[in-house]
């Protein structure tokens, strides 16, 4: 099912794009689905590098634990 978005542009624009023949319905859902498609991108990459963030500091604190058990148990 689809849903309505009315937009308010300047007359002059709509003009011109019908002028040039653009198809502004099209054009504009397009750019939606991009926008949508970066900003879900953009949070999981954000997402991953706190993960990664996470794990580095996971991992720094399981190697010293290493060492010192090691040096412990000469």
């Amino acid at each position: 099912m689809s849903s309505v978005i009315s937009v308010r542009v300047p007359r002059k624009l709509k003009e011109e794009l019908e002028r040039l023949g653009i198809n502004y319905s099209k054009a504009v859902r397009e750019f939606l689905e991009e926008l949508v498609r970066r900003e879900k991108a953009r949070r999981l990459r954000e997402r991953m590098e706190e993960f990664k963030r996470r794990i580095g500091r996971m991992e720094g604190d399981l190697s010293s634990t290493f060492v010192r058990e090691d040096r412990d148990a000469s």
